[in-house]
């Protein structure tokens, strides 16, 4: 278990400490506030066409999103636009990426 500590020295009950020394900048997502627009867009486009949150039961879903991530991929390198959805490539690619991962963190988690 790590200690919390308040980066700038305050003991825990002294006015103004914060104990996240050490923690994950979470906020440093905002810094892809553009790219993660573009991919919630795909995931609503997913959602009207399919259903919403659907895709977390996918039989071999980490598999199969990563197959997808892999036909973006390619498709790109001739076209910049999904034809089904009018969305990036790149974007439907990040994604699969993201689904993927977060199937094999669950799976892992799971295991533990």
């Amino acid at each position: 278990m790590t200690t919390e500590s308040d980066p700038t020295g305050r003991s825990a009950n002294q006015p103004g400490a914060k104990l996240d020394a050490g923690k994950i900048y979470a906020g440093i997502l905002d810094d892809f506030a553009l790219a993660l627009m573009a991919v919630a867009e795909v995931g609503t486009f997913g959602a009207n066409k399919y259903t919403r949150g659907g895709w977390q039961s996918v039989p071999n879903g980490d598999v199969r999103y990563r197959d997808a991530m892999w036909r973006h991929l390619l498709k790109e390198r001739h076209e910049e636009f999904d034809a089904d959805s009018g969305l990036r490539h790149v974007a439907h690619r990040a994604w699969n990426a993201l689904a993927e991962l977060e199937l094999r963190l669950r799976q892992q988690q799971e295991a533990a």
